[in-house]
């Protein structure tokens, strides 16, 4: 698995400058573009824990992901919360809060009881629950 792990990080730092749009092509994420990129790195966390990796190693990953995901192709901008970038402490943060609502949608059996509660009870506190 840590083989694995290494020839994705390795394939990632290769391709990443075609990834890249540049400065005037880069527009904020569209609403359909962060439900994307949020299942894609959910689906990696939920991976990982099935592999053994810790949850919070697992998490921590996937948003740093979501993260550099949103900053290469979009400048680090949201459509939803405007066109400016957002600082990249807000952007992580943001993140990770994205990859564990998109963990607890694709694969709640991975996560830890007490962390399955806590986002059911924000959702449904924000009016986001089903």
């Amino acid at each position: 698995m840590r083989q694995l792990l290494s020839a994705a990080a390795l394939m990632a730092v290769a391709i990443s400058p075609l990834l890249q749009p540049s400065a005037a092509q880069a527009a904020p994420a569209t609403e359909a573009e962060m439900t994307l990129y949020s299942r894609i790195t959910a689906l990696n966390a939920c991976l990982a824990v099935s592999n053994d990796v810790d949850f919070k190693k697992a998490i921590g990953i996937a948003g740093e992901t979501l993260t550099q995901t949103i900053q290469g192709q979009n400048g680090g901008a949201i459509a939803q919360l405007g066109d400016d970038p957002l600082p990249i402490e807000d952007l992580r943060k943001g993140s990770i809060n994205s990859v564990l609502i998109a963990v607890a949608q694709v694969c709640p059996d991975q996560m830890p009881d007490d962390v399955r509660e806590k986002i059911q009870e924000a959702l449904q506190a924000g009016g986001g629950a089903e």
